[in-house]
């Protein structure tokens, strides 16, 4: 099977390097890549966003099956263009994609199908969002209807946070995607991701993890794509878990069939564990990032029948297996992310880092001859596995340390609320 992964973040380099592990793909390739998957594969160089060059690229390598990672191009509909050409695809529909693309689409399908969430109110202009907002008062949640790369949500603490949050929205911070706004009611709680792959029809679950959002340590400073993650999250119990799949997975997937934009892909819910249960925060159309890196890491099966079924409609009756092992990473980003942020520093001691239990993915690098250049705000993910979080911890800030690169800089305590329970 000739396989191509289309994205060039860390997300992609963590599929690229699970499938390249796969017996049934005879030659890989990713669209357009980054640093460290030509290590492991054939990078292609193509503007992703048009999707007329990624079909040209795709026939030029003969591909069978394309994974597509990133949102933007499960919102803009890659997946249902890929699939019109006659291309095997991983990746949701347009429509389907809407449970990312508009946080009022979900909030719509909530209300429809009796899924616990947030109270919420959606704003197209700032008078009446902020109106709404002095009735309600603070802590309250501010979020850019559309896709805002992971920093389009604003936990305001006081209404004078919340009255920012709304005026960037709607002065264009966040282009088309602040052209409309939700407020939702502060939930008071531990957040956790669920993750699970439905080809529209059967749900096939995955796992759990913790994403760490904010830049700095102790949850500190601006949210941002992810600092690091851990899988799986034992906060979500088994209780917990089965909860959840009954009012929220479940409802959803069936809901979204009833309504004729049948979901199939990874849905990955973002769910805040409060005091009258599991509620969901938001869902994504696609496999997150970081946590694609631990999941890849943990997963023992082989990814791509699994993919390849959802894809085709065929997941019922398959199967996923996991190691007896907790995964960590750690992010390095380039120093002003998610700010603004130079390009073009050298990195050093990055390769050759890679053993059994350590493997550090790309995301924003690229490569100038025998140099490693960083290329992003993101732009390493050092992901190790160990017997407990605060050994995968441990062994995941070794590989940082070993890592030269002044110009960049991470949180030093990732998996900190998992290791208190474990140390409690």
């Amino acid at each position: 099977m000739r396989v191509m992964v289309i994205g060039s973040g860390g997300r992609e380099h963590a599929l690229a390097w699970k499938i390249a592990q796969s017996p049934l793909v005879t030659a890989l390739f990713v669209a357009p890549g980054n640093g460290g998957t030509e290590g492991l594969a054939t990078n292609v160089s193509v503007d992703i966003t048009d999707h007329a060059a990624v079909i040209a690229a795709a026939r030029a390598q003969d591909i069978d099956f394309v994974v597509v990672g990133p949102d933007a191009q499960v919102v803009a509909g890659l997946g249902d263009d890929l699939r019109a050409a006659g291309f095997t695809c991983f990746c949701p529909s347009k429509q389907a994609g809407q449970l990312e693309g508009s946080k009022s689409f979900t909030k719509a399908l909530c209300d429809e199908f009796d899924i616990p969430t947030a109270a919420y109110g959606r704003f197209e202009d700032e008078a009446s969002a902020l109106a709404y907002l002095y009735t309600q008062g603070a802590p309250i949640v501010i979020k850019a209807d559309g896709l805002a790369a992971g920093k389009g949500v604003t936990v305001a603490m006081s209404v004078e946070e919340a009255e920012e949050a709304i005026i960037d929205c709607f002065s264009g911070l966040f282009g088309a995607s602040g052209a409309a706004v939700v407020i939702e009611e502060f939930m008071e709680g531990e957040e956790v991701s669920l993750f699970v792959l439905s080809d529209g029809k059967a749900i096939l679950p995955l796992t759990t993890a913790q994403d760490h959002k904010r830049a700095f340590d102790g949850d500190q400073g601006p949210n941002t794509g992810g600092m690091g993650a851990y899988s799986p999250a034992p906060v979500m119990t088994t209780d917990l878990y089965e909860t959840a799949m009954a009012r929220i997975i479940e409802p959803t997937v069936r809901g979204m069939a009833q309504r004729g934009t049948p979901y199939a892909g990874v849905l990955y819910a973002g769910l805040m564990l409060t005091e009258d249960g599991p509620k969901l925060v938001e869902y994504n159309a696609r496999f997150g990032d970081p946590e694609a890196q631990v999941m890849m890491m943990r997963m023992d099966s082989d990814v791509v029948p699994l993919l390849h079924a959802v894809a085709t409609g065929t997941l019922a009756g398959q199967q996923v297996q996991w190691k007896d092992a907790y995964a960590l990473t750690v992010i390095m980003a380039t120093k002003g992310y998610p700010g603004a942020y130079g390009k073009g520093s050298e990195i050093r001691g990055a390769d050759g880092l890679d053993r059994e239990d350590l493997t550090v993915f790309h995301a924003g690098t690229k490569r100038d001859g025998e140099r490693l250049i960083a290329n992003g705000g993101r732009v390493l993910n050092i992901t190790a596995l160990g017997p407990s979080v605060k050994e995968a911890q441990a062994r995941a800030y070794r590989g940082v340390d070993a890592i030269d690169w002044p110009e960049g800089f991470c949180r030093r305590d990732i998996g900190w609320r998992e290791i208190s329970r474990e140390q409690s």
